[in-house]
């Protein structure tokens, strides 16, 4: 297969296409995510105290309540 070059902003990067079929798996199936509070629009958030990536709807879990996302430029 070949690759596909791919561009976000000004970073340019290649995406290598894998061809292996049957290898899928499921992130629930991961050692380090923990799906226990999945529901809709959940996102998986990294957890520094348990080292593992958690669901959440919540993106600001302690009492600080600043987020910054950074998107890129467009």
């Amino acid at each position: 297969m070949p690759d596909i070059t791919v561009r976000i902003g000004q970073q340019t990067a290649t995406k290598v296409l894998s061809s292996s079929a049957g290898s899928g798996g499921t992130l629930g199936g991961l050692s380090d995510v923990d799906l226990t509070n999945v529901a809709n629009g959940a996102v998986l958030v990294y957890n520094t105290t348990t080292s593992k990536f958690e669901a959440t709807n919540t993106l600001t879990p302690t009492n600080t309540k600043n987020l910054d996302v950074n998107g890129g430029s467009f």
